[in-house]
Protein backbone atom coordinates (compact mmCIF):
# COMPACT_ATOMS: atom_id res chain seq x y z
CA UNK A 1 0.00 0.00 0.00
CA UNK A 2 2.99 2.29 0.43
CA UNK A 3 3.34 2.83 -3.31
CA UNK A 4 -0.28 3.93 -3.66
CA UNK A 5 0.02 6.31 -0.70
CA UNK A 6 3.12 7.87 -2.23
CA UNK A 7 1.42 8.22 -5.60
CA UNK A 8 -1.77 9.71 -4.15
CA UNK A 9 0.25 12.00 -1.91
CA UNK A 10 2.21 13.35 -4.86
CA UNK A 11 -1.04 13.94 -6.70
CA UNK A 12 -2.51 15.85 -3.78
CA UNK A 13 0.65 17.93 -3.44
CA UNK A 14 0.53 18.77 -7.15
CA UNK A 15 -3.17 19.64 -6.97
CA UNK A 16 -2.46 21.83 -3.96
CA UNK A 17 0.33 23.56 -5.86
CA UNK A 18 -1.93 24.24 -8.84
CA UNK A 19 -4.86 25.48 -6.76
CA UNK A 20 -2.76 27.23 -4.13
CA UNK A 21 -4.37 25.10 -1.41
CA UNK A 22 -1.71 24.79 1.28
CA UNK A 23 -3.75 22.33 3.35
CA UNK A 24 -3.95 19.97 0.38
CA UNK A 25 -0.19 20.36 -0.14
CA UNK A 26 0.44 19.44 3.50
CA UNK A 27 -1.99 16.53 3.36
CA UNK A 28 -0.30 15.22 0.22
CA UNK A 29 3.16 15.56 1.74
CA UNK A 30 2.02 13.71 4.87
CA UNK A 31 0.47 10.92 2.82
CA UNK A 32 3.64 10.60 0.75
CA UNK A 33 5.77 10.38 3.92
CA UNK A 34 3.42 7.71 5.28
CA UNK A 35 3.85 5.72 2.09
CA UNK A 36 7.62 5.99 2.34
CA UNK A 37 7.50 4.83 5.95
CA UNK A 38 5.35 1.83 5.00
CA UNK A 39 7.84 0.87 2.30
CA UNK A 40 10.78 1.13 4.69
CA UNK A 41 8.97 -0.89 7.35
CA UNK A 42 8.18 -3.59 4.80
CA UNK A 43 11.83 -3.74 3.68
CA UNK A 44 13.01 -4.05 7.27
CA UNK A 45 10.48 -6.77 8.01
CA UNK A 46 11.69 -8.68 4.97
CA UNK A 47 15.32 -8.37 6.12
CA UNK A 48 14.34 -9.53 9.61
CA UNK A 49 12.53 -12.55 8.17
CA UNK A 50 15.61 -13.43 6.13
CA UNK A 51 17.72 -13.28 9.29
CA UNK A 52 15.25 -15.50 11.15
CA UNK A 53 15.32 -18.00 8.29
CA UNK A 54 19.13 -18.03 8.24
CA UNK A 55 19.24 -18.57 12.01
CA UNK A 56 16.76 -21.45 11.77
CA UNK A 57 18.78 -23.04 8.99
CA UNK A 58 21.99 -22.72 11.01
CA UNK A 59 20.29 -24.33 14.03
CA UNK A 60 19.00 -27.19 11.86
CA UNK A 61 22.47 -27.78 10.45
CA UNK A 62 23.94 -27.76 13.94
CA UNK A 63 21.36 -30.28 15.15
CA UNK A 64 22.31 -32.67 12.34
CA UNK A 65 25.89 -32.81 13.56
Amino acid sequence: MGFMDKLLGRGKKAAGDVTGDSSMQREGAAQERAGNAEDRASEHEQMAQEQRDQAAQARAEQDRM
